[in-house]
């Protein structure tokens, strides 16, 4: 794939997030409408933007890129954008919180595991694996706590939904790899459903997920199939 055409996915890509970022005012809106609290129409909102923006954004890396400097520029804008955010006092207020900064830390998370993993493992399936889980798992699980528990927590509800959607990608992207790493793959899976559930004062779960599945998959492209 030339540069150019990469250069314009990327300037297409960002703008799609943008658009996420700037149009979930809208169901945020609504959520608080109805009355529900701000802070859970936060919560909500940020989860979409997970799904939406980071989790799409991540599928379509290995279809429009070949090479990982261009995901690794697009999220390091990103992380700068969502930081002046916090910094100037101009948050975007229906998906930032000014308690933390972890979208932040995702967008930061995003850049380096996926370009990272690519330039080490050479498979940008394998690299953009553990932004999935970040993603599409962690989305899932704020949106299933919020549901039932109404506030933001790490109740081990969250932890189910998210074993259930990370597992199958974990082993169908897993065998992508050359040669085919599966069983490695959920154990990715499984570990980063596990670490979800922790936070270490800056360390949060955005950083546990990336490093805890990216280490696994390193693990296992070095040791080999274990099937």
């Amino acid at each position: 794939m030339s540069i150019t055409s990469q250069f314009y996915w990327a300037i297409g890509l960002s703008l799609y997030v943008l658009c996420i970022l700037f149009l979930t005012r809208i169901p945020y809106q609504a959520m608080v409408d109805r009355g529900m609290e701000p802070i859970r129409a936060v919560y909500y909102n940020r989860k979409i933007v997970h799904m939406m923006a980071g989790g799409v954004g991540s599928l379509l890396v290995p279809f429009v890129f070949s090479d990982p400097w261009f995901p690794l520029i697009c999220g390091l804008l990103l992380t700068t954008l969502t930081y002046l955010a916090h910094v100037t006092g101009l948050r975007f207020y229906w998906f930032q919180t000014e308690d933390n900064r972890n979208d932040v830390k995702f967008a930061l998370m995003w850049s380096f595991s996926v370009s990272f993993l690519w330039w080490l493992l050479d498979n940008p399936w394998l690299a953009i694996l553990p932004s999935l889980y970040m993603a599409f798992g962690d989305g899932v699980t704020g949106v299933v706590r919020n549901a039932i528990i109404r506030k933001r927590s790490k109740s081990p509800i969250g932890n189910l939904f998210m074993l259930l959607l990370c597992v199958p990608m974990g082993w169908t992207i897993g065998g992508l790899a050359q040669p085919a790493i599966p069983l490695w793959g959920l154990i990715s899976a499984v570990v980063a459903t596990v670490v979800e559930r922790y936070e270490f004062g800056p360390i949060d779960d955005n950083i546990l997920i990336t490093v805890a599945a990216s280490a696994v998959l390193l693990l296992g492209t070095y040791v080999g199939p274990l099937v």
